[in-house]
């Protein structure tokens, strides 16, 4: 078998990373060796596969959804934003370069179609199937020139195409409809019909349109996916939290201990690997949310100043909010403040960078004994080690070299009273260490507190997964489903010209 399959949506956010997810996870409880593939991913979360490459962290879960280790394989191009206009380029796991939007879609972007494709072929080479993700929508013509990740990688690996739509957001049938109408017939061809996603209510209801959009495009609904509470996955993008936590604030179990525990993630710029914070978020009795203003830290217990892609400007942007100052409060008062990666080397004394901002010396908030310096090559380790009598795991993504001068050690970072800093991201997943800390956390906050004993974030994430896979399984036509990848793109499909009438 040489299976594969793309996924696309009629828009961001319409539900490609999750089903990708669970179409992985339901071909991996089959038997079927699968493998995700997303030819390029804009998104500031990232993670390290073990041969030291940076993958998007959504392609490293959707690895785990198939049960094999991630590789960059996987994820050949992943754009980092560094503002509106620029991104660093990461091709095949490694920095080559900042780039402009219009430099990259300009010319970069369509080179790049022989490398995404070669990756593609090598994964389909080793796997039975490889279910790729899309990014956007397909129907963006104003970039289907030079696109490699939709359409275009599509028609270079003869790909079905599986077009995703959010009813919950409304219009989903004029979505699907014009996604179609706006494709070139060559890309037309290639897609195979529709699967809804989030829907709530009644599926009879749904149906008469269902039956109605087939006959108008000639292509059938392989499923209605139903809306589920927290299906959430590593999330692509962090410039898209949301500052009043109806994007990522916790779902709260009950505490074991007399008290909660209240967590403040400073929602900084070009916020990177936000979902450090998953962890705690999956503790009961923990409260997680994201805020920008330094009154929302008062009545925190740990407040967490996360990764950034932008360094400087972070630090510039906590001056001017003011969120500087609470912080300097905070710490003298012994109050539990984590820095993780970025959030670590704005912690320290002052900052060199003549890489990332070009901004030479700044002075850091002084926080820790720590002094950074900006190297031009980048870091991306999976380091181990022990902290608070606990075994950790981490992994490191940063261009600034910490020099560490005072305080207590702390992972590759320091602790200075109850100012804790490292460049570990994915620490707190270790369960032992995260209960450890936490323990401290509740102790400096004064609160009744105790983690429990059983929370597996692991397993959690595990669960997660599964409940993906039982969505695709009991809500998808999995046996027609199982055909579209089985025997490759279709042929011959009814298409409507661009511009036909209703």
């Amino acid at each position: 078998m040489n299976g594969g399959l793309l996924v696309a949506g009629t828009t961001s956010d319409a539900g490609k990373s999750v089903v990708t997810a669970g179409i992985c996870r339901w071909l991996a409880r089959q038997g079927v060796k699968v493998a995700p593939f997303k030819a390029q991913n804009m998104s500031l979360n990232s993670f390290v596969t073990r041969e030291g490459a940076e993958i998007g962290r959504a392609q490293a879960m959707q690895a785990q959804a198939c049960r094999v280790e991630p590789t960059a394989l996987m994820n050949p191009v992943l754009l980092k934003p560094g503002g509106e206009q620029s991104s660093q380029v990461v091709l095949l796991g490694r920095p080559v370069g900042e780039m402009s939007a219009r430099g990259y879609h300009g010319g970069r972007r369509q080179r790049l179609l022989g490398t995404v494709l070669d990756c593609l072929a090598e994964l389909r080479g080793t796997y039975d199937a490889v279910i790729c993700e899309g990014a956007g929508s397909p129907a963006e013509i104003n970039l289907r020139r030079t696109d490699i990740v939709n359409m275009g990688i599509a028609r270079g690996a003869r790909l079905p195409v599986l077009v995703v739509g959010d009813i919950d957001r409304g219009g989903v049938f004029a979505s699907f409809f014009g996604t179609l109408a706006l494709l070139s017939p060559e890309d037309q061809e290639l897609v195979a019909g529709f699967l809804v996603n989030k829907f709530r209510g009644d599926v009879s209801l749904l149906e008469p349109g269902l039956d109605m959009l087939r006959n108008l495009t000639g292509r059938r609904t392989y499923g209605v996916l139903p809306f589920r509470h927290g299906l959430g996955i590593d999330e692509e993008d962090g410039l898209r939290v949301s500052l009043r936590g109806t994007v990522r604030e916790s779902t709260v179990a009950p505490p074991v201990g007399e008290d909660v525990l209240r967590v403040a993630v400073c929602a900084i710029p070009l916020m990177s690997n936000f979902t450090d914070v998953d962890a705690l978020a999956a503790e009961p009795g923990v409260v997680v949310r994201f805020v920008d203003r330094p009154e929302e830290l008062a009545d925190a217990d740990l407040v967490v100043v996360p990764g950034t892609r932008g360094t400087v400007r972070a630090l510039e942007w906590l001056r001017e909010r003011g969120l500087a100052d609470a912080l300097a409060r905070r710490a003298a008062e012994h109050r539990p403040v984590l820095g993780i990666c970025g959030g670590f080397q704005i912690l320290g004394e002052h900052i060199e960078d003549e890489v990332e901002s070009r901004a030479g010396e700044v002075p850091g908030l002084g926080l820790l004994p720590v002094r950074v310096r900006f190297a031009r090559e980048k870091t991306l380790t999976r380091p181990v080690g022990e902290a608070l009598g606990q075994p950790v795991e981490g992994y490191e993504i940063h261009h600034g070299v910490a020099t560490v001068v005072g305080g207590e050690p702390f992972l590759d970072g320091c602790r200075a009273g109850q100012t804790w800093g490292t460049h570990w991201h994915g620490s707190l997943e270790s369960d032992g260490f995260r209960r450890a800390f936490l323990r401290e956390v509740a102790a400096a906050a004064g609160r009744r507190f105790v983690p429990a004993c059983d929370t597996s974030f692991a397993a959690l994430r595990e669960e997660q997964l599964d409940r993906l896979g039982d969505l695709i399984e009991q809500h998808a036509d999995t046996d027609a489903l199982w055909r579209l990848i089985e025997s490759g793109a279709p042929q011959g499909l009814p298409f409507i010209p661009p511009g036909a009438p209703v």
